[in-house]
């Protein structure tokens, strides 16, 4: 009758366990903050924040700072986009502004005017026996009368 099993824990609190949805016709201005997947398909002013994944849906539109893991956009973006690992572009995106990315798709036909810095992976996502070593101060010494002659 009684079991000695503990119950999964069904807060939502573990990242990408809820779901949120913005739908089209609504109109947010602010900071958002979940720890969910967000589905955009309204226009959302301000800031949104998730440790999960977030769909800009074709009539989604974002004009402010958006932060996640993952985005998949086919709206409309402006502002400073932050995505720590994978942003794809659908053909029907339109992106101004800043991006900071992990990794970057963009299928033909998107728009795509921003200023993009790609981050390195992260050292706990490499295999193992992997190094990546970032040194700006080493560069290539070319001596060109010496190649010349």
């Amino acid at each position: 009758m009684f079991s000695d099993k503990k119950n999964a824990n069904t807060t939502g609190s573990e990242p990408g366990a809820s779901q949120n949805r913005i739908n089209e016709g609504t109109h947010i201005s602010g900071d958002i903050t979940s720890n969910g997947f967000f589905r955009i398909d309204g226009f959302v002013e301000g800031t949104v924040t998730t440790p999960s994944k977030v769909v800009l849906g074709k009539n989604g539109v974002v004009k402010g700072n958006l932060s996640c893991e993952n985005a998949d956009i086919a709206g409309n973006f402006t502002g400073n986009l932050n995505v720590s690992k994978l942003l794809t572009l659908r053909s029907s995106a339109n992106i101004k502004g800043e991006v900071l990315v992990g990794k970057l798709s963009v299928e033909p036909g998107a728009i795509f005017n921003a200023t993009c810095s790609m981050q390195p992976a992260q050292p706990s996502q490499q295999k193992p026996n992997q190094s990546t070593v970032y040194d700006s101060s080493v560069r290539p010494v070319i001596n060109t009368e010496e190649q010349l002659n």
